[in-house]
């Protein structure tokens, strides 16, 4: 048997079966990471001696009791665990996690033990991975390319099978964009499902997880999800759990098909990977239309986009002044970062950032009010082009590569601002074997749908089997 095939529920049911043991499955993961990974450059942080000692100890009798797992060195947290956040002064400080966050507690008590923290862009701001401070993380279908951002690490790792589910988390299209790239499965549940600690109070960020099967990604829901004592979103409670609307019946749907995007070119093969998810939505009964929602080509959206990124990149800074104990320096950051912050520019007014905050409230109204018009999904291309040369995206002026990063994020972040659980699936390849994904987006609260449906495509064309040319 060979453990770095199975996805995560397999993994744990051979715990519960007796057929391994929780170190055993520590011990392969470890090796898989020691053969792969000098070549990608998933992690950042290895976490060997603690996961051997987990391993050993007692563990939680959660739904992946012993199962090897990484978290991403940005979001969640684990008490101890080293904490950079893709930042080269936070590495310098040998930063720790002062405790375990909300999700980090909750992977604990699933069962899921870290081996280890992979790799991100400083704060998690670019869609590629490759921080000046640890390098790129490369591509396992192509290691010239790059594994997508933030959660580029998470994905790579899953991708190459050091690890068959990591933490991810998004808030732009920080799941979706690296697993669209690297051929895995990325979720983003809706605002309000997974619980954000007090400290990240911004309505578009979203934790959860990278994973190989639907299924694992319905049980890790169904372990995860959950309010805390004064969450400021909250859905409501499912009506069962996830892993039962695996194979129930989604009905005939109403699919809106959106192929062209708002502020980019979309590709030939990222256009024929969504065309061709429609035709197999097609076969199993369910009606496909061309169109979208139209606020999605709103140009007065510009504008407030500027004030409100520039406050997030000012609050970064605030936020890493404030574990340095110290203020910042040009130093601390890429330069990336610094520019686009502009500490020592003109100031955004109160003003300025309210009324850029209530537009674009407004704005995520009309965007969501598309289902409410008789829709059941979108779908789109996850990602406007296949995954770009990571030298493309090495680029020295800031708001150069802003420029070049921008349109990677045209399908994803609108549903960070909308607050709509978005599930991006590996279902096509260009031909020159590069993994393309496509995006399911439902309303609010509708994760179920999205699951019958990804085990619906799952089942036609299934993926798991496809494996990059590094594989562990």
């Amino acid at each position: 048997m060979q453990l770095g095939e199975l996805d995560a529920w397999e993994q744990a049911d051979c715990v519960r079966r007796g057929a391994v043991s929780p170190a055993d499955l520590v011990e392969d993961a470890i090796a898989r990471i020691e053969r792969v990974d000098p070549a990608i450059h998933a992690l950042v942080t290895r976490l060997d001696d603690s996961a051997r000692e987990a391993a050993r100890g007692p563990l939680p009798d959660g739904p992946f009791r012993g199962v090897p797992f990484l978290l991403k060195d940005l979001g969640a947290m684990q008490a101890g665990q080293p904490y950079y956040s893709g930042n080269r002064a936070l590495r310098d400080l040998g930063h720790r996690s002062p405790h375990d966050s909300y999700l980090g507690a909750r992977f604990r008590r699933a069962g899921l033990i870290s081996l280890g923290k992979t790799n991100t862009p400083e704060f998690g701001l670019q869609s590629t991975t490759q921080p000046l401070a640890f390098g790129p993380t490369r591509n396992p279908w192509d290691l010239s390319r790059s594994s997508g951002g933030s959660s580029g690490g998470s994905a790579a790792a899953v991708a190459a099978g050091l690890v068959p589910i990591a933490h991810a988390n998004d808030g732009a299209g920080s799941i979706r964009i690296p697993a669209a790239w690297c051929g895995v499965l990325g979720l983003k549940p809706s605002r309000g499902r997974v619980p954000i600690d007090p400290t990240w109070i911004g309505r578009s960020f979203v934790g959860f997880a990278i994973t190989r099967s639907v299924r694992d990604a319905a049980a890790l829901l169904d372990a995860v999800h959950g309010h805390e004592p004064g969450d400021l979103f909250r859905v409501p409670w499912p009506s069962r759990p996830y892993t039962e609307e695996l194979g129930a019946d989604p009905g005939s749907l109403r699919v809106g098909l959106l192929t062209r995007a708002p502020v980019a070119t979309v590709h030939p093969d990222c256009r024929e990977a969504a065309e061709s998810a429609a035709r197999l939505l097609e076969a199993f009964g369910h009606r496909v239309e061309l169109g979208g929602p139209p606020a999605l080509f709103e140009e007065e959206r510009g504008l407030r986009t500027w004030v409100l990124g520039t406050i997030e990149y000012r609050m970064c800074l605030r936020g890493l002044a404030q574990m340095l104990g110290r203020p910042v320096r040009p130093d601390d950051v890429e330069p990336f970062l610094w520019r686009l912050a502009d500490p020592e520019g003109p100031g955004i007014s109160a003003e300025d950032f309210v009324d850029a905050s209530e537009w674009q409230q407004g704005w995520a109204t009309r965007v969501a009010s598309w289902w409410a018009g008789g829709f059941d999904l979108l779908l789109t291309p996850t990602v406007c082009e296949p995954p770009p040369r990571l030298e493309e995206l090495a680029l020295a002026d800031p708001f150069a590569l802003l420029d070049r990063l921008g349109p990677h994020m045209a399908f994803t972040e609108p549903f960070n601002v909308t607050g709509q659980p978005a599930l991006s699936l590996p279902l096509h390849w260009s031909a020159d074997g590069l993994p393309i994904g496509v995006q399911l987006v439902a309303r609010v609260g509708r994760e179920d749908l999205l699951f019958r449906v990804a085990a619906q495509l799952e089942a036609a064309q299934p993926w798991r089997k496809r494996r990059p040319a590094l594989h562990a």
